[in-house]
């Protein structure tokens, strides 16, 4: 695939505490603004009600603050995802796609006044303290949430690793508010991690897109063949709780299972905005099943990756219906050495989908599901047809039975063998991915019965 950063506007798609996940070029920061069209009634009340602020309010306001403020004002009542990045902020940015920055790991947004957790990062300080995708945080310490910025927010959330933070949450499974303690560090997100479930089944799981996830996805590909001594049958590609990143990263993952056509395209109101994306590499699975677990946590760069292989029907989307966020937010760098983050485009899918605050709807509905233990001493208790006085023989000799319960011993030890180094079975340590292994197989059984 080329390099698709030299024509990339410094697209991004989601944003996370401690540090924004993508930077780019300043395209659209040469152009000239329409000067024809300026409201001068409006900006007449703008300058009033500015010196009655200057002159009356009851503390004195310096005319920085008072402009930043009035910058903050316009961009936050634009979307939830459109800011002011102070210089400072501009900064942090800029290390947004090494995987290391400050923070609690988590993917927020503004919802009714309050700040939503669109997903915790895995094995960040947020996922550990059980943040869930959809927590409404309320009060951060003894501080309301209620009419803040987002940027006011993340400020508060950021701080020395080590150091403690408490959040209010309200919680849709909860009947009152929670409180967890979550304590600050350095996030180092591992983009990749990659296992193989059983023979010939491999389960690769993203959790962030970064500039170097697409080669990052090839090398876990590569690594899990290797360890199979063949080309894998099938992949569970998980992409639950993945709250996006940059652009070109889901453009990257996609391509690495198509062999051509359309991944996506942006409209804006402005010809730079406008892209279209499209895959130049071959399938690296050679066309084995795919299929692609998602939840109300998966947003933006997964939504992309999930709606173009849904489209291509490369791959069957399992899980719940995705976050819903189809929209391109643009780094226009200024001259005071801070930048304006605004959404620019909404994405669609090859079909001409738009995600936009309707997300990406699974081939499959999982729901969540815990599986009761089952253990050996009530399985002990039931009584089979062996168990009975007097049973018929099966009519096999005694060496074919042997041979029959070895293979089942067999089958027993491989079934373990996909728990990722625990004895708990994969069907109740994960029963999405369970049924996601069951499908993989079922679709190479009928593709052999094929005539």
């Amino acid at each position: 695939m080329q390099n698709l950063s030299r024509h990339l506007p410094s697209l991004l798609i989601g944003i996370v505490i401690g540090s924004y996940i993508a930077i780019g070029g300043d395209v659209f920061a040469d152009r000239q603004s329409d000067l024809s069209t300026i409201p001068v009634e409006e900006l007449r009340t703008f300058t009033e009600v500015f010196h009655r602020i200057k002159t009356d309010y009851v503390e004195e306001v310096d005319d920085k603050t008072l402009l930043e403020n009035a910058i903050h004002g316009m961009l936050n009542g634009l979307d939830p995802h459109s800011n002011y990045l102070t210089p400072e902020a501009y900064q942090e940015i800029k290390i947004g796609t090494t995987g290391k920055f400050g923070g609690l790991g988590i993917e927020v947004g503004m919802e009714d006044g309050f700040i939503k957790v669109i997903a915790p990062i895995d094995d960040t300080p947020a996922q550990r303290a059980g943040i869930k995708a959809g927590d409404l945080i309320i009060r951060l310490d003894d501080t309301p949430v209620k009419g803040m910025t987002l940027g006011d927010a993340v400020k508060i959330m950021r701080g020395k690793p080590g150091t403690g933070i408490i959040l209010t949450i309200v919680r849709d499974t909860e009947s009152k508010p929670i409180t967890i303690t979550v304590v600050r560090a350095i996030i180092r997100v591992k983009s990749i991690k990659s296992r193989m479930l059983e023979d010939n089944y491999g389960y690769i799981r993203i959790s962030h897109f970064q500039s170097r996830t697409g080669s990052d996805l090839k090398k876990a590909i590569k690594a899990l063949e290797k360890e199979n001594k063949r080309k894998l049958e099938g992949v569970v590609l998980d992409l639950r709780n993945n709250p996006g990143g940059v652009l070109n990263a889901a453009v990257d993952v996609s391509d690495t299972f198509l062999n051509d056509g359309l991944i996506v395209y942006t409209k804006g109101r402005v010809e730079d905005a406008s892209l279209n994306f499209k895959a130049n590499n071959k399938d690296l699975l050679n066309g084995a099943p795919i299929v692609v677990l998602v939840n109300d946590g998966s947003a933006s760069a997964s939504e992309i990756v999930a709606g173009a292989l849904q489209d291509h029907k490369r791959a069957i989307i399992m899980g719940t219906k995705t976050f819903g966020k189809g929209s391109v937010q643009t780094i226009l760098p200024m001259n005071n050495n801070a930048a304006l983050k605004l959404t620019t485009a909404r994405y669609f899918t090859p079909l001409g989908r738009s995600i936009q605050a309707e997300g990406i709807k699974p081939d499959i509905i999982l729901n969540k599901v815990e599986i009761a233990s089952d253990g050996e001493e009530s399985s002990s208790l039931r009584i089979k047809e062996a168990d009975l006085a007097g049973h018929l023989d099966n009519g096999n000799s005694k060496k074919e039975s042997e041979k029959k319960t070895d293979s089942q011993k067999k089958t027993t030890i491989q079934l373990n063998q996909t728990t990722d180094e625990t004895d708990e079975p994969l069907i109740k340590k994960d029963y999405a991915i369970y049924e996601a292994l069951n499908l993989l197989k079922g679709m190479n059984i009928m593709k052999m019965h094929r005539p």
